[in-house]
């Protein structure tokens, strides 16, 4: 087979692992992190580094780098109104170890952004990772907690409010390495209007 056209096999097969996403500001990272860093002390487990705290929106794993500009095109005509979050209250899960942080009473907003996202996605051909599943809206803080550090007496966990200003998701690339995920955001499209609470 020619050069060329095992070149163009190769990027036919590349794959991309990708989600949409909301990424806080700096700041907001910032004190999710302490929350995350406080939380391992005390139950164990390995913290969220900042750079990487995000709430998803929409996880669609591998998908075909050809396909990636279509999905940028999809993404930049959801039009959906800018929201904040008020992140008030920790959780944990036992069945996958994870203590995360989320809001007791979700933003209407948030979810009709995911439900014209994931439509829009679903019209272009795209599979999202939720397949029908009811999207359950948190931020993973603390991975790998031991079996039975959190009980469920403790659940909610006590926590300030948090407020995250909603003006923009992203798309973000997942690439798996010895030190877990790093994550590189190749989108961004904005929110209509004022950030409201």
């Amino acid at each position: 087979m020619p050069a060329e056209s095992r070149q163009q096999v190769t990027a036919k097969r590349a794959t991309a692992r990708v989600f949409f996403a909301l990424w806080p500001s700096a700041e907001s990272a910032g004190e999710l992190g302490q929350i995350a860093r406080e939380a391992a002390a005390r139950f164990g487990g390995r913290a969220t580094r900042p750079e990487s705290i995000h709430l998803t929106l929409a996880f669609l794993g591998n998908v075909p780098e050809a396909r990636l500009p279509a999905l940028l095109a999809v993404a930049a005509a959801v039009s959906a109104e800018a929201f904040t979050l008020s992140i008030n209250r920790l959780d944990f899960w036992a069945h996958n170890h994870l203590l995360w942080a989320g809001c007791s009473a979700p933003p209407a907003q948030l979810a009709e952004l995911v439900s014209t996202l994931c439509e829009a996605l679903r019209v272009a051909g795209f599979k999202t990772g939720r397949a029908g599943g009811e999207f359950s809206p948190h931020v993973s803080l603390v991975r790998r907690v031991p079996a039975g550090a959190v009980s469920s007496a403790d659940c909610p966990l006590p926590v300030g409010t948090l407020r995250w200003p909603c003006s923009r998701f992203v798309l973000v690339r997942s690439q798996l390495s010895a030190t877990g995920s790093n994550y590189r955001i190749i989108g961004e499209f904005p929110l209509a209007g004022e950030s409201r609470g």
